[in-house]
């Protein structure tokens, strides 16, 4: 039961007697209503214009107007309607449950069913829909290309809106304003669809650097006849316009960039028609907004704004990105640093199965003496201002080559780990006492210290809770020293010689590593910290 209320205040009733919702496949929805007072049946059915223009009787203006409102960014939606009588009406229902009833292929039943009614229906309108740009759209998307990202619109509008929503956020930049490729809509037989598919490909091709619009069902035939030759064309591209896209079309083309380019893919949507794309990307990003949560819910990460994407890829993704690639080397240099001093130590006594440390001394170098600054890592950063990484997208473009996480690195800190591992073990050696309990406590002291001056080097912008996590973890150590007297000696550890001893193991260990990065620092500055 619905009501509707004229313009001179009268209230109307109307009993819904079927509801056909809307699907991607469809592109169009329905509602047959009968009016109580009159007992009128009337089927309603809006939907985009490329489905409508066959199913209402034929309308010399609908094409023009259509287009006119898509020119102009209206997102543009056909009306009609068909008077049923109670024995068309009765006759409908009839089929349509039994088709309901079909166990196999219901809906495919149930759309055949439908289409018998969908037949010379009477255009009543056509609405256009302004569908405004979020606010900072175009700075976002500026910054965006300016980082590096290449852009891909996928939409399901016809190609005039399309066309007219890349112009106005800046899709297509000033200086490639007029330099659009369209492909046309591809009618020949299919016999001919290869030819006139190499044709398109080959004139594309003439303009490497173009914006290239191409819609759902010409992209389907590209891919068809040549696969290779059209992905190529499309990554060469400024930027892609993909209009006429169903859901599937979407999630296809997300893979297909995944496989054929090897790169990673972010899919950024608000409806439910994106869902799919969005899984399918390897980040996918909701927005919440009037379009319902449905996106947002199948994301990754869900934002409010589509200006948000600035700070989630600028900022946080930044700051994701290098704090997980030094953490995850910094643990390993931490585990094989003391397996290389156990090595060593094996090997000078005849590759005895005698532990180095005790068992103690392994748990508490794992956690309360080196975990807090380890994992500390995670509160560096690289800017003190976050509105450096905003104002200078280039600096993002450094990250996609993956040099703070690569094979040259994981092979700088295994040979950064054994050198070190080597001089704290070889230095304590020929430094070493007349009882076994001081070369043990020198290694080990000379071990935490390295740990600790290492992650002060790799820190680039100080966080209080580092500088207190290096502090706690400092007096743990020099409390357990005293504390625990079965594994040191407390006499020994207050002598100067126990001193200088660690201090000139650490200080070999380290200095070297001082030295490269103040020379780098001054010779190779990091863009970085040039800006900051």
């Amino acid at each position: 039961m619905m009501q509707l209320r004229t313009p001179h205040d009268d209230l109307i009733s109307f009993s819904i007697l079927q509801l056909f919702p809307f699907t991607s496949e469809s592109k169009r929805m329905g509602i047959i209503v009968r009016n109580d007072e009159t007992k009128e049946i009337t089927f309603f059915m809006k939907g985009a214009d490329m489905v409508m223009r066959e199913i209402v009787c034929k309308q010399n203006w609908l094409d023009e107007v259509v287009n006119t409102m898509a020119e102009e960014g209206l997102r543009t939606l056909v009306v009609a309607k068909k008077s049923l009588t109670q024995e068309e009406y009765d006759a409908f229902e009839v089929k349509y449950q039994a088709a309901g009833a079909v166990t196999s292929n219901r809906e495919l039943a149930l759309a055949t069913v439908l289409e018998g009614l969908e037949k010379n229906m009477d255009l009543l309108c056509v609405t256009g829909v302004e569908d405004e740009l979020q606010d900072l759209v175009k700075q976002t998307l500026e910054v965006l290309r300016a980082s590096g990202i290449k852009i891909w619109m996928l939409t399901g509008d016809k190609l005039e809106t399309a066309v007219c929503i890349a112009k106005s956020s800046n899709l297509v930049d000033r200086i490639n304003k007029d330099s659009i490729f369209v492909f046309p809509e591809i009618t020949t037989t299919e016999d001919e669809q290869r030819t006139e598919v190499n044709k398109l490909i080959n004139e594309a091709s003439l303009r490497p650097k173009s914006v290239l619009v191409i819609t759902g069902t010409t992209m389907e035939k590209c891919l068809k006849y040549y696969k290779l030759e059209f992905m190529e064309l499309l990554c060469e591209a400024s930027s892609v316009v993909v209009c006429r896209c169903s859901p599937t079309q979407k999630s296809q083309v997300v893979e297909l960039i995944r496989k054929h380019t090897n790169k990673r893919t972010a899919a950024i949507g608000d409806g439910g028609n994106d869902v799919s794309m969005i899984q399918a990307a390897d980040v996918g990003i909701g927005i919440a907004g009037k379009e319902g949560k449905q996106a947002s819910l199948a994301a990754d990460f869900s934002i409010s704004e589509f200006s948000s994407l600035q700070r989630l890829f600028f900022i946080h993704g930044r700051w994701s990105y290098k704090r997980s690639a030094t953490l995850s080397q910094f643990i390993i240099h931490r585990g094989l640093i003391i397996s290389v001093m156990q090595a060593i130590f094996s090997t000078i006594f005849y590759f005895s199965s005698t532990s180095l440390f005790p068992g103690f001394f392994m748990v508490g170098y794992a956690t309360i003496y080196t975990m807090f600054p380890v994992f500390s890592l995670v509160l560096d950063k690289d800017f003190k201002d976050d509105s450096l990484a905003l104002n200078f997208p280039h600096l993002y473009a450094e990250l996609s080559k993956g040099r703070y996480l690569s094979f040259k690195t994981f092979f700088l800190w295994v040979l950064v780990s054994i050198i070190q591992g080597g001089a704290i073990m070889y230095g304590s050696f020929i430094l070493f006492q007349d009882e076994y309990i001081h070369i043990v406590a020198i290694a080990f002291t000379a071990l935490i210290l390295t740990e600790l001056i290492m992650v002060a080097l790799t820190v680039t912008v100080w966080h209080y809770l580092i500088i207190v996590a290096e502090l706690v973890s400092l007096a743990l150590y020099f409390i357990t020293l005293f504390v625990l007297r079965d594994y040191f000696d407390p006499q020994f550890l207050g002598t100067w010689t126990f001193i200088w001893k660690v201090l000139s193991i650490t200080l070999i260990s380290c200095l070297p590593l001082i030295i490269i990065k103040l020379v780098m620092m001054r010779l190779n500055p990091s863009t970085y910290s040039k800006i900051s």
